[in-house]
Protein backbone atom coordinates (compact mmCIF):
# COMPACT_ATOMS: atom_id res chain seq x y z
CA UNK A 1 0.00 0.00 0.00
CA UNK A 2 2.85 2.57 0.64
CA UNK A 3 3.75 2.45 -3.58
CA UNK A 4 0.34 2.29 -3.93
CA UNK A 5 -0.60 5.19 -2.08
CA UNK A 6 2.08 7.06 -3.99
CA UNK A 7 1.62 6.51 -7.44
CA UNK A 8 0.72 9.11 -10.41
CA UNK A 9 -3.15 8.26 -12.11
CA UNK A 10 -2.50 5.95 -14.50
CA UNK A 11 -3.76 7.63 -17.76
CA UNK A 12 -7.60 5.87 -19.28
CA UNK A 13 -6.28 5.14 -22.74
CA UNK A 14 -4.90 1.23 -22.40
CA UNK A 15 -1.96 2.43 -24.66
CA UNK A 16 -0.52 5.21 -22.18
CA UNK A 17 -1.09 2.97 -19.08
CA UNK A 18 0.73 0.19 -20.60
CA UNK A 19 3.61 3.15 -21.55
CA UNK A 20 3.21 4.07 -18.17
CA UNK A 21 3.97 0.28 -16.57
CA UNK A 22 6.98 -0.22 -18.37
CA UNK A 23 9.90 2.35 -17.47
CA UNK A 24 11.42 1.94 -20.52
CA UNK A 25 8.29 3.00 -22.80
CA UNK A 26 6.88 5.90 -20.67
CA UNK A 27 6.47 8.77 -22.99
CA UNK A 28 5.23 11.12 -20.28
CA UNK A 29 7.86 13.61 -19.07
CA UNK A 30 6.16 13.90 -15.26
CA UNK A 31 5.75 10.16 -15.09
CA UNK A 32 9.51 9.67 -16.33
CA UNK A 33 11.03 11.79 -13.83
CA UNK A 34 9.15 10.48 -10.85
CA UNK A 35 10.21 7.19 -11.77
CA UNK A 36 13.60 8.31 -12.41
CA UNK A 37 13.63 9.84 -8.82
CA UNK A 38 12.32 6.68 -7.02
CA UNK A 39 14.81 4.67 -8.54
CA UNK A 40 17.84 6.95 -7.64
CA UNK A 41 15.98 8.13 -4.04
CA UNK A 42 14.53 4.79 -2.72
CA UNK A 43 17.56 1.99 -3.28
CA UNK A 44 20.07 4.32 -1.07
CA UNK A 45 17.68 5.17 1.52
CA UNK A 46 16.23 1.76 2.06
CA UNK A 47 20.15 0.53 2.33
CA UNK A 48 21.19 3.08 4.97
CA UNK A 49 17.74 2.42 6.75
CA UNK A 50 18.29 -1.65 6.30
CA UNK A 51 22.18 -1.70 7.75
CA UNK A 52 21.33 0.71 10.73
CA UNK A 53 18.03 -0.83 11.57
CA UNK A 54 18.86 -4.39 11.51
CA UNK A 55 22.25 -3.61 13.52
CA UNK A 56 20.60 -0.85 16.11
CA UNK A 57 17.60 -3.70 16.51
CA UNK A 58 19.47 -6.77 16.05
CA UNK A 59 21.58 -5.53 19.15
CA UNK A 60 18.98 -4.23 21.15
CA UNK A 61 17.25 -7.73 21.30
CA UNK A 62 20.08 -9.27 21.86
CA UNK A 63 20.01 -7.24 25.04
CA UNK A 64 17.13 -7.36 25.72
CA UNK A 65 17.12 -11.58 25.84
CA UNK A 66 20.03 -11.26 27.88
CA UNK A 67 19.58 -12.35 31.63
CA UNK A 68 19.34 -9.56 33.96
CA UNK A 69 18.26 -9.43 37.84
CA UNK A 70 14.98 -7.10 37.59
CA UNK A 71 12.79 -6.51 33.96
CA UNK A 72 10.29 -4.02 33.64
CA UNK A 73 7.31 -3.80 31.85
CA UNK A 74 8.85 -0.87 30.07
CA UNK A 75 11.17 -3.69 28.47
CA UNK A 76 8.62 -5.80 27.20
CA UNK A 77 7.14 -2.85 25.32
CA UNK A 78 10.44 -1.64 23.79
CA UNK A 79 11.55 -5.50 22.63
CA UNK A 80 8.24 -6.26 21.09
CA UNK A 81 9.04 -2.83 19.17
CA UNK A 82 12.26 -4.06 18.57
CA UNK A 83 11.01 -7.27 17.11
CA UNK A 84 8.81 -5.34 14.87
CA UNK A 85 11.35 -3.01 13.59
CA UNK A 86 13.77 -6.03 12.89
CA UNK A 87 10.98 -7.69 10.75
CA UNK A 88 10.16 -4.93 8.94
CA UNK A 89 14.09 -3.55 7.56
CA UNK A 90 14.36 -7.45 6.74
CA UNK A 91 12.26 -7.00 3.59
CA UNK A 92 13.70 -3.73 2.90
CA UNK A 93 16.49 -5.34 0.31
CA UNK A 94 13.70 -6.57 -1.69
CA UNK A 95 12.45 -3.18 -2.21
CA UNK A 96 15.85 -1.93 -3.07
CA UNK A 97 15.84 -5.08 -5.84
CA UNK A 98 12.40 -3.53 -7.15
CA UNK A 99 13.69 -0.43 -7.87
CA UNK A 100 16.73 -0.73 -9.19
CA UNK A 101 15.37 -2.97 -11.57
CA UNK A 102 12.73 -0.01 -12.99
CA UNK A 103 10.00 -1.19 -11.19
CA UNK A 104 10.28 -4.50 -11.79
CA UNK A 105 9.21 -7.43 -9.75
CA UNK A 106 10.73 -10.81 -9.49
CA UNK A 107 10.06 -12.49 -6.32
CA UNK A 108 7.06 -13.92 -7.09
CA UNK A 109 3.18 -13.15 -6.02
CA UNK A 110 3.08 -13.61 -2.53
CA UNK A 111 6.22 -11.89 -1.57
CA UNK A 112 4.68 -9.00 -3.73
CA UNK A 113 1.44 -8.95 -1.38
CA UNK A 114 4.24 -9.33 1.89
CA UNK A 115 5.71 -6.34 1.24
CA UNK A 116 3.04 -3.92 1.52
CA UNK A 117 1.18 -5.47 4.58
CA UNK A 118 5.00 -5.51 6.62
CA UNK A 119 5.18 -1.84 5.91
CA UNK A 120 1.93 -0.83 7.31
CA UNK A 121 2.27 -3.90 10.23
CA UNK A 122 5.25 -2.07 11.25
CA UNK A 123 4.15 1.49 11.48
CA UNK A 124 1.00 0.82 13.39
CA UNK A 125 2.70 -1.57 15.49
CA UNK A 126 5.39 1.26 16.22
CA UNK A 127 3.35 4.17 16.90
CA UNK A 128 0.61 1.66 19.69
CA UNK A 129 3.97 0.47 20.94
CA UNK A 130 5.76 3.86 21.13
CA UNK A 131 2.00 5.21 23.03
CA UNK A 132 1.61 2.69 25.40
CA UNK A 133 5.33 3.17 26.21
CA UNK A 134 4.88 6.60 27.45
CA UNK A 135 1.26 5.85 28.88
CA UNK A 136 2.96 3.51 30.83
CA UNK A 137 6.06 5.87 31.65
CA UNK A 138 3.68 8.83 32.73
CA UNK A 139 1.13 6.57 34.61
CA UNK A 140 4.44 5.10 36.55
CA UNK A 141 5.41 8.68 37.07
CA UNK A 142 1.96 10.47 38.23
CA UNK A 143 0.94 7.21 40.36
CA UNK A 144 3.85 5.07 40.97
CA UNK A 145 2.42 2.51 43.56
CA UNK A 146 -1.43 3.03 42.82
CA UNK A 147 -1.22 1.57 39.44
CA UNK A 148 1.31 -1.34 40.05
CA UNK A 149 -0.86 -4.11 38.90
CA UNK A 150 -2.02 -2.28 35.41
CA UNK A 151 2.29 -1.90 34.47
CA UNK A 152 3.37 -5.39 35.33
CA UNK A 153 5.10 -7.64 33.08
CA UNK A 154 2.30 -10.23 32.41
CA UNK A 155 -0.09 -7.37 31.55
CA UNK A 156 2.78 -5.58 29.17
CA UNK A 157 2.54 -9.19 27.52
CA UNK A 158 -0.71 -9.25 27.50
CA UNK A 159 -1.21 -5.58 25.54
CA UNK A 160 1.97 -6.57 23.72
CA UNK A 161 -0.24 -9.97 22.25
CA UNK A 162 -3.76 -7.47 21.53
CA UNK A 163 -1.61 -5.05 19.45
CA UNK A 164 0.31 -7.29 17.64
CA UNK A 165 -3.38 -8.94 16.48
CA UNK A 166 -5.25 -5.77 16.12
CA UNK A 167 -2.61 -4.22 13.45
CA UNK A 168 -2.13 -7.99 11.73
CA UNK A 169 -5.70 -8.25 11.58
CA UNK A 170 -6.57 -5.17 10.81
CA UNK A 171 -4.00 -5.05 7.74
CA UNK A 172 -5.07 -8.07 6.43
CA UNK A 173 -6.90 -6.60 2.90
CA UNK A 174 -3.52 -4.89 2.14
CA UNK A 175 -2.87 -8.66 1.45
CA UNK A 176 -5.59 -9.17 -1.53
CA UNK A 177 -3.40 -6.73 -4.11
CA UNK A 178 -0.54 -8.62 -5.40
CA UNK A 179 1.87 -8.51 -8.82
CA UNK A 180 0.71 -7.07 -12.03
CA UNK A 181 2.03 -8.31 -15.42
CA UNK A 182 2.03 -6.06 -18.54
CA UNK A 183 4.34 -5.54 -21.75
CA UNK A 184 6.90 -8.46 -20.02
CA UNK A 185 6.81 -5.97 -16.72
CA UNK A 186 5.77 -7.55 -13.66
CA UNK A 187 4.80 -4.00 -11.34
CA UNK A 188 4.51 -4.66 -7.37
CA UNK A 189 3.96 -2.09 -4.96
CA UNK A 190 1.53 0.05 -7.36
CA UNK A 191 -1.90 1.44 -6.59
CA UNK A 192 -4.80 0.33 -8.68
CA UNK A 193 -6.62 3.39 -9.98
CA UNK A 194 -9.91 1.38 -9.74
CA UNK A 195 -9.94 0.99 -5.89
CA UNK A 196 -9.10 4.93 -5.35
CA UNK A 197 -12.40 5.23 -3.51
CA UNK A 198 -11.50 2.28 -1.16
CA UNK A 199 -8.30 3.57 -0.78
CA UNK A 200 -9.58 6.70 0.52
CA UNK A 201 -11.76 4.97 2.98
CA UNK A 202 -8.98 3.12 4.44
CA UNK A 203 -6.79 6.34 4.94
CA UNK A 204 -9.50 8.30 6.39
CA UNK A 205 -10.06 4.78 8.82
CA UNK A 206 -6.18 4.50 9.27
CA UNK A 207 -5.75 8.17 9.78
CA UNK A 208 -8.63 8.16 12.82
CA UNK A 209 -7.35 5.16 14.69
CA UNK A 210 -3.85 4.67 13.65
CA UNK A 211 -2.64 8.40 14.04
CA UNK A 212 -4.62 11.06 15.38
CA UNK A 213 -5.36 8.94 18.12
CA UNK A 214 -1.96 8.04 19.91
CA UNK A 215 -0.94 11.08 18.73
CA UNK A 216 -3.60 12.92 20.76
CA UNK A 217 -2.81 10.86 23.89
CA UNK A 218 0.59 11.17 23.30
CA UNK A 219 0.36 15.07 23.68
CA UNK A 220 -1.76 14.76 27.15
CA UNK A 221 0.52 12.46 28.46
CA UNK A 222 3.52 15.17 28.03
CA UNK A 223 0.99 17.95 28.89
CA UNK A 224 -0.08 16.22 31.71
CA UNK A 225 3.65 15.04 33.30
CA UNK A 226 5.03 18.47 32.67
CA UNK A 227 2.03 19.59 34.89
CA UNK A 228 3.09 16.83 37.84
CA UNK A 229 6.54 17.92 37.28
CA UNK A 230 6.02 22.29 37.73
CA UNK A 231 3.68 20.68 40.93
CA UNK A 232 5.85 18.67 42.70
CA UNK A 233 9.08 18.70 44.69
CA UNK A 234 10.35 15.45 44.35
CA UNK A 235 12.79 14.70 47.53
CA UNK A 236 14.23 11.88 46.52
CA UNK A 237 17.08 11.06 44.03
CA UNK A 238 15.48 8.02 42.55
CA UNK A 239 12.06 9.45 42.23
CA UNK A 240 13.79 12.22 39.80
CA UNK A 241 15.15 9.72 37.68
CA UNK A 242 12.39 8.04 37.65
CA UNK A 243 10.76 11.52 36.35
CA UNK A 244 13.66 12.14 33.90
CA UNK A 245 12.88 8.68 32.12
CA UNK A 246 9.47 9.74 31.85
CA UNK A 247 10.44 13.12 30.64
CA UNK A 248 13.38 11.76 27.78
CA UNK A 249 10.77 8.69 26.65
CA UNK A 250 7.33 11.36 25.98
CA UNK A 251 9.62 13.67 24.16
CA UNK A 252 11.45 10.92 22.51
CA UNK A 253 8.70 9.71 21.26
CA UNK A 254 7.08 13.04 20.19
CA UNK A 255 10.06 13.42 18.04
CA UNK A 256 9.51 10.67 16.02
CA UNK A 257 6.09 10.93 15.60
CA UNK A 258 6.78 14.12 14.53
CA UNK A 259 9.57 13.42 12.14
CA UNK A 260 8.45 10.48 10.92
CA UNK A 261 5.04 9.60 11.14
CA UNK A 262 3.05 13.17 10.74
CA UNK A 263 4.33 14.15 7.47
CA UNK A 264 4.22 10.99 5.56
CA UNK A 265 0.21 10.87 7.26
CA UNK A 266 -0.53 14.18 5.92
CA UNK A 267 0.99 14.19 2.45
CA UNK A 268 -0.66 10.65 2.23
CA UNK A 269 -4.12 12.07 2.77
CA UNK A 270 -2.87 14.87 0.60
CA UNK A 271 -2.01 12.57 -2.58
CA UNK A 272 -5.70 10.63 -1.89
CA UNK A 273 -7.64 13.82 -1.71
CA UNK A 274 -6.26 15.14 -4.59
CA UNK A 275 -6.56 12.47 -6.87
CA UNK A 276 -5.99 13.24 -10.50
CA UNK A 277 -5.03 16.67 -9.82
CA UNK A 278 -1.72 16.35 -7.46
CA UNK A 279 1.55 17.41 -8.86
CA UNK A 280 5.06 16.02 -9.10
CA UNK A 281 6.20 17.77 -6.19
CA UNK A 282 3.50 16.30 -4.08
CA UNK A 283 4.04 12.59 -5.43
CA UNK A 284 8.05 13.11 -4.58
CA UNK A 285 7.29 14.47 -0.85
CA UNK A 286 5.48 11.40 -0.32
CA UNK A 287 8.13 9.08 -1.68
CA UNK A 288 10.65 11.16 0.83
CA UNK A 289 7.16 11.37 4.06
CA UNK A 290 7.73 7.40 2.95
CA UNK A 291 11.16 6.78 4.07
CA UNK A 292 11.29 8.71 7.13
CA UNK A 293 8.29 6.91 7.85
CA UNK A 294 10.59 3.63 7.70
CA UNK A 295 12.92 5.81 9.38
CA UNK A 296 11.66 5.45 12.73
CA UNK A 297 13.18 2.11 12.92
CA UNK A 298 16.60 3.80 13.30
CA UNK A 299 15.73 6.07 15.77
CA UNK A 300 14.24 3.31 18.06
CA UNK A 301 17.54 2.00 19.02
CA UNK A 302 18.13 5.21 20.68
CA UNK A 303 14.94 5.32 22.84
CA UNK A 304 16.13 2.30 23.95
CA UNK A 305 19.70 3.36 24.99
CA UNK A 306 18.49 6.99 26.20
CA UNK A 307 15.04 5.76 28.37
CA UNK A 308 15.87 2.17 28.70
CA UNK A 309 15.57 0.68 31.79
CA UNK A 310 18.56 -0.95 32.85
CA UNK A 311 19.58 -0.94 28.87
CA UNK A 312 23.16 0.75 29.45
CA UNK A 313 23.89 -1.40 32.42
CA UNK A 314 22.69 -4.67 30.14
CA UNK A 315 24.64 -3.29 27.16
CA UNK A 316 27.86 -2.99 29.23
CA UNK A 317 27.23 -6.52 31.00
CA UNK A 318 26.55 -7.85 27.29
CA UNK A 319 29.99 -6.00 26.10
CA UNK A 320 32.25 -7.39 29.07
CA UNK A 321 30.64 -11.32 28.44
CA UNK A 322 31.57 -11.05 24.91
CA UNK A 323 35.03 -9.49 25.98
CA UNK A 324 36.21 -10.27 28.96
CA UNK A 325 39.71 -8.61 28.79
CA UNK A 326 37.48 -5.60 28.55
CA UNK A 327 37.26 -5.83 32.58
CA UNK A 328 41.04 -5.62 33.03
CA UNK A 329 42.00 -3.02 29.84
CA UNK A 330 39.47 0.45 30.50
CA UNK A 331 38.78 2.11 27.24
CA UNK A 332 40.44 5.74 26.97
CA UNK A 333 37.85 7.07 24.34
CA UNK A 334 35.97 10.08 25.46
CA UNK A 335 32.60 7.98 24.28
CA UNK A 336 33.69 5.05 26.53
CA UNK A 337 34.60 7.68 29.70
CA UNK A 338 31.40 8.95 29.01
CA UNK A 339 29.24 5.78 29.12
CA UNK A 340 30.92 4.23 32.49
CA UNK A 341 30.19 7.99 33.89
CA UNK A 342 26.55 7.59 33.17
CA UNK A 343 26.00 4.02 33.85
CA UNK A 344 27.94 5.00 37.64
CA UNK A 345 25.33 7.72 37.90
CA UNK A 346 22.26 6.27 37.33
CA UNK A 347 23.23 3.18 39.47
CA UNK A 348 23.73 5.10 42.43
CA UNK A 349 20.64 7.12 41.50
CA UNK A 350 18.85 4.56 41.64
CA UNK A 351 19.95 2.71 45.04
CA UNK A 352 19.14 6.28 46.88
CA UNK A 353 15.34 4.74 47.34
CA UNK A 354 17.01 1.19 49.10
CA UNK A 355 19.32 2.95 50.97
CA UNK A 356 16.77 5.60 52.18
CA UNK A 357 14.18 2.69 52.81
CA UNK A 358 16.91 0.79 55.20
CA UNK A 359 17.34 3.36 56.72
CA UNK A 360 13.89 4.12 57.90
CA UNK A 361 13.99 0.86 58.96
CA UNK A 362 16.90 0.94 61.24
CA UNK A 363 15.33 4.04 62.81
CA UNK A 364 11.80 2.30 63.32
CA UNK A 365 14.04 -0.82 65.31
CA UNK A 366 15.65 1.71 67.60
CA UNK A 367 12.40 3.66 68.25
CA UNK A 368 13.94 6.29 66.39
Amino acid sequence: MDRKLMSLPLPTAKAEMDQNVNFSNCNNNSTCAIENFKREFYPIAYLIIFVWGALGNGLSIFVFLQPYKKSTSVNVFMLNLAISDLLFVTTLPFRVDYYLRSSHWIFGDLACRFMSYSMYVNMYTSIYFLTVLSVVRFLATVHPFRLLHATSIRNAWILCGIIWIFIMASSTMLLNSGSEQKNNVISCLELNPNKIVKLQIMNHIALVVGFFLPFCTLSICYLLIIRTLLKVEVPESGLRVSHRKALTTIIMTLVIFLLCFLPYHVLRTLHLVMWGRHTASLHKGVVITLTLAAANTCLNPLLYYFAGENFKDRLKATLRKGHPHMTKTKCRFPVCVWLEKEATRVKLLENVPLQNKRLNQDRGKHGI
